[in-house]
């Protein structure tokens, strides 16, 4: 990727939530060099852009507006950009960065300069829903369900503050209006011809994300068990590293046997999934497991860099015991 001994690499907006754990992940390695702007200059469109260019890889943790400025400003340049912002998720000439999506996304992946860092909740929701709906499981017309709940950093510098204010809610729903920014991308690298219902919640602790989706129905298209389900996350994603699939209705994970931790995989880049099943009623509800800020976001990044870099995908990632 770079002729150097080290890969360049600019971080545009170091600085948030995402930008420092991708700074954090990259900072003592002995085959990256950082390039970073004088304060003085970040806010400089000039200065920005002309440094991107002067690297190998060009991390965008940006509003949606300025990532798209920056792009523009870049042009045809040769540095591979990954965006962390929602601007080009679902975007035409972009590779949708989780390299466990398909068997050949890794190879798209390395053939692209311009990469869009998934968002949190689609990250578990696309990993359950892809592997069903190629299998014929779930029907691509169907509108499936999507429920999650995220720590509060998963809404960066603005929700952080609120959250470390007394009084604030233990948990809370929103996206109330059906409209969430991360839908169209569930939509698409799922598959689905129609947008899913995605109901997010965020709970007062700081990291770490579930996100549900129940098998009903009336979305597959013949009579499957959870075994079946199962069968199928298993095998999609065997051999992968980062996302293991728990044994069915697996009770080891539960915390005192019967709850669930949100924020069981915090400073990992690892998400499991796990089904569960009442043969009886008919009832499957699929599970994911993740660190909004590792998987879900920072780790991402990282894993496509380590992907673009030629180096082992587990470099400066942690993966769950």
């Amino acid at each position: 990727m770079t002729s150097s001994n080290k890969t360049k690499i600019f971080i545009d907006g170091q600085h948030g939530t995402t930008g420092l754990q991708i700074l954090d992940r990259l900072k003592d390695r002995p085959d990256i060099e950082l390039l970073e702007l004088p304060m003085a200059e970040r806010k400089d469109l000039g200065k920005r852009a002309e440094i991107a260019k002067s690297a190998d890889i060009a991390v965008l943790c940006l509003p949606d507006a300025a990532a798209k400025e920056l792009v523009a400003a870049l042009g045809n340049a040769d540095t591979v950009v990954i965006d962390a912002s929602t601007a080009h998720r679902v975007a035409d000439g972009w590779t949708y960065g989780f390299p466990e999506m398909a068997k050949d996304h890794r190879q798209k992946l390395l053939a692209s300069n311009r990469i869009s860092n998934p968002g949190c909740y689609p990250t578990g929701a696309i990993a359950i829903l892809r592997p069903l709906v190629d299998a014929g499981i779930v029907r691509a017309s169907s509108m499936p369900a999507v429920f999650g709940v995220s720590g509060y950093t998963g809404g960066g510098k603005e929700l952080i503050a609120v959250h470390e204010q007394p009084g604030v809610e233990p948990f809370g729903l929103y996206g109330l209006e059906l409209t969430h920014k991360h839908v169209p991308e569930m939509k698409k690298y799922s598959h689905l011809e129609h947008a899913p219902m995605f109901v997010p919640s965020v709970g007062h602790y700081a990291q770490g994300m579930l996100v549900m989706v129940p098998i009903t129905t009336d979305i597959v298209a013949k009579k499957v068990s959870a075994k079946d389900v199962h069968g199928v996350l298993a095998d999609y994603y065997a051999g992968e590293t980062f996302v293991p699939v728990r044994p069915l209705a697996d009770r080891k994970w539960l915390e005192r046997d019967r709850f669930l931790r949100a924020d069981r995989l915090v400073d990992t880049n690892t998400m499991e999934l796990a089904v569960y099943g009442n043969e009886a009623e008919e009832q499957i509800l699929a599970v994911a497991s993740l660190d909004n800020l590792g998987k879900g976001a920072s780790g991402a990044a990282v894993q496509c860099i380590n992907l673009k870099t030629g180096v082992d995908e587990t470099t400066g990632l942690a993966v769950a015991a």
